[in-house]
């Protein structure tokens, strides 16, 4: 059985040779839900780039069993929805129609398939009936359900979100979390919403400076006060 998502000894340094991620190792499983956390500049983005080969230093990565390299691009980006932190990076089009069809259409697929793969992401993200909206007037929580659409019409097994319920009012984070909970992607979320993660997920990773300091469960890890403040992070 592989791993879904495999990261051995990634190591990667930014141009002005700052260190971003020193000797990380981690493991998902397939059907998982982690949480990646720590404070500000950790570490976590540039992790979450390396999962789709956005950013390649030192170090070997595994999506589904296959490796991270310049040949296997296109089937690791088939296979890792990635969701950025502001859904305006990903929501381009003029109608949420548009948006969501990009992917499938991109891939080659026939109108009635990407119409009925439009229909099925919006309606996973409860927002069937805003086809013909535009994206830049929804709000901010409608945004970002639009933008998770985008990814799930592409039927990834892996969803990589960053940060997702920040800037969102109450409501919309609610709707957000419930929605996460129910989709049967594996799934890797980085974030610094711990209540969510308390409430979402069994496991949680930190990384701080770079380096992987926590990997297990979140039981475990919400309990140890001052292990949280000594990283950066408020217990829920």
């Amino acid at each position: 059985m592989h791993h879904t998502i495999e990261v051995k000894d990634l190591y990667f340094s930014y141009p002005d040779g700052h260190p971003a991620l020193n000797a990380v190792n981690l493991y998902i499983s397939p059907g998982e839900k982690v949480a990646l956390v720590g404070p500000n500049g950790a570490g976590k983005s540039t992790l979450i780039l390396h999962l789709n080969g956005i950013l390649h230093d030192r170090g070997e990565v595994f999506v589904c069993g296959k490796p991270v390299e310049k040949e296997t691009l296109g089937e690791v980006r088939a296979s890792v929805g990635l969701v950025f932190q502001d859904p305006d990076d990903q929501l381009f089009s003029p109608t949420v129609f548009e948006d969501v069809a990009f992917g499938p259409l991109y891939m080659g697929m026939s109108e009635r398939e990407v119409r009925r793969s439009v229909e099925c992401s919006l309606q996973a993200v409860d927002m069937d009936g805003f086809e013909g909206r535009v994206s830049h007037h929804l709000s901010n929580g409608e945004k970002k359900r639009v933008a998770i659409a985008t990814v799930l019409a592409m039927d990834p097994e892996i969803l990589v979100l960053d940060e997702p319920t920040s800037g969102l009012d109450p409501r919309s984070r609610r709707g957000l979390i419930n929605l996460l909970r129910d989709l049967p992607q594996t799934m890797l979320v980085s974030t610094h919403d711990i209540r969510m993660v308390s409430e979402l997920f069994e496991r949680t990773i930190v990384i701080d400076g770079g380096e992987v300091v926590f990997d297990g469960l979140t039981k475990d890890l919400l309990s140890d006060a001052t292990f949280l403040e000594e990283h950066g992070l408020e217990a829920p």
